[in-house]
């Protein structure tokens, strides 16, 4: 049998046709970057981490009529999700400052936010993602009004969800991103939550002693990566037995 046709592969995935029309198989890699990729590394176990919480995530959020992607996990690091046309936007919601708001704003990383505040980037990694306003967005086309306006929407529910699952594990939400996808039924389309929601694209904080659970550990080098990952899954009850080591991706019919 021979492998899949593979679609697309980035820093931390690779896309391979589904076994269905209209479906992919999503891989997830061990490989960590940072920096828009000027730093690399393989951290063992990683990409299982990821899919197992990027699991966990979507079908919460399936559960309150937040459409995602997501079909079904395949095994510790596959999962079957929708094809969707990905609008070339990354969403961040952010909640208490750190990261690029503290250099922009001059804010102290962890100063609680007046509300959360939603940012645009432009997906383009020669371009290093540069943050956009709504009027670049519709003056270029990227999304239309009802799309924004749709994208906001998910983007706070999201928040909300993600807010209080955290909250009840004792770890704060600092931020996160999301990227949306279209997908069409005739005439119709309708966005969805897509990529993946995990701790590569999220920030996690312990509430108590601040410390960090997500991808800055590797790029401020604080410790071991897979452990702080282990540590979300762990409190969230999804702490897979012996993650396996990285690996080729396994046939799917």
């Amino acid at each position: 049998m021979a492998r899949r046709k593979k679609i697309y592969e980035g820093k931390a995935k690779t896309l391979y046709e589904g076994p269905e029309p209209g479906t992919i198989v999503q891989y997830f890699k061990d490989d960590a970057t940072a920096f828009n990729a000027e730093k690399r590394d393989v951290i063992e176990g990683k990409g299982v981490l990821n899919n197992i919480l990027s699991e966990f995530f979507m079908l919460g959020l399936g559960q309150i009529g937040v459409p995602t992607h997501f079909l079904k996990r395949l095994n510790m690091r596959e999962q079957l999700v929708r094809s969707c046309e990905i609008i070339p936007l990354e969403v961040i919601v952010r909640n208490h400052a750190a990261g690029s708001i503290c250099k922009r704003l001059g804010l102290e990383e962890g100063t609680q936010l007046p509300r959360p505040i939603v940012e645009y980037c432009y997906k383009d990694d020669a371009l290093g993602d540069p943050l956009v306003t709504e009027e670049h967005i519709a003056a270029f086309g990227w999304a239309s009004q009802q799309d924004m306006d749709d994208i906001l929407s998910l983007a706070l529910r999201v928040n909300d969800f993600m807010s209080g699952v955290m909250l009840a594990v004792g770890i704060k939400l600092v931020d996160f991103k999301i990227e949306i996808g279209r997908i069409y039924d005739g005439d119709f389309q309708r966005l969805v939550i897509a990529d993946e929601i995990s701790p590569d694209s999220c920030r996690l904080w312990d509430q108590k002693t601040g410390q960090k659970l997500d991808k800055d550990v590797f790029r401020r080098d604080l410790g071991n990566l897979t452990d702080a990952y282990s540590e979300v899954a762990r409190r969230l009850g999804v702490m897979p037995t012996n993650p396996p080591a990285a690996g080729k991706p396994t046939l799917v019919n």
